[in-house]
């Protein structure tokens, strides 16, 4: 069966819907024409961050592929595909002359869509190349090679489902227009560079290149992070003393 497909097919579908719904129900400040371009920019952006992204993670394996075109197609990777998209959606805006955040709607879609899309890469196993390092922990998956290994597809299913649950607190107000996204794109990339030490991969200087990207990300967003856990604390002690 071809499990990653099936279930990659899935996260975009319920993903997809899952936006349509909550922009209906929440409303939204742009118009028809300009969401759906921004929605067009996103997915080309993530298409070509994915790709290129996934180039740089194994620079040896790329260069020695580098007239493969089965092999450029055959790859990706999800922090590539965020990044890229939230990039082409920045440059997008300027373009068009949209100045507000517009990212919040996409926030618990593209988490859900990631807890399904790890399943398929948990059932796809070993080809997959998303697979764990050795591990001697009870929950170790064996995924045919007789080597019992730490299931990261699951680590990570599991912890989108919480940030999923944990973003429908950020509302605008007392938040502002994008915050559910920063916490989103902070959240996932801090969880990928601290999970992604449990993976196989070529590090420079420690990291990855994917961690590499998602610590630039992460740093990026962090005065964000701040200003949205001062300001949270400072009203609850303004409710706390009222």
């Amino acid at each position: 069966m071809p499990w990653h497909f099936i279930f990659e097919s899935l996260a975009y579908a319920v993903a997809f819907r899952m936006y349509v719904a909550s922009r209906a129900r929440q409303g939204d400040f742009l118009s028809t024409n300009n969401r759906w371009t921004i929605v067009a920019a996103a997915i080309a952006g993530a298409a070509i961050g994915a790709k290129v992204l996934f180039w740089f993670e194994d620079p040896p394996r790329t260069f020695a592929h580098g007239l493969d075109f089965a092999y450029l197609m055959s790859g990706k990777t999800i922090v590539g595909a965020l990044l890229g998209g939230t990039l082409a959606v920045e440059l997008t805006k300027r373009l068009v002359g949209i100045h507000r955040r517009t990212g919040d709607l996409f926030a618990i879609p593209l988490c859900i869509g990631i807890a399904i899309g790890r399943l398929g890469c948990y059932a796809a196993g070993l080809q997959d190349d998303t697979y764990g390092l050795p591990t001697h922990l009870p929950w170790g998956h064996d995924f045919g090679d007789g080597i019992p290994r730490h299931p990261v597809q699951i680590y990570e299913s599991l912890a989108m489902l919480g940030l999923a649950l944990a973003l429908r607190y950020i509302r605008v107000p007392p938040f502002r227009d994008g915050d559910r996204f920063r916490v989103f794109l902070f959240s996932y990339c801090s969880w990928r560079l601290l999970v992604d030490f449990l993976k196989p991969g070529i590090a420079f200087a420690g990291f990855t290149v994917l961690q590499w990207c998602c610590a630039l990300a992460a740093l990026i967003y962090a005065k964000d992070i701040l200003r949205m856990t001062r300001r949270t604390y400072q009203r609850e002690r303004t409710l706390t003393h009222v």
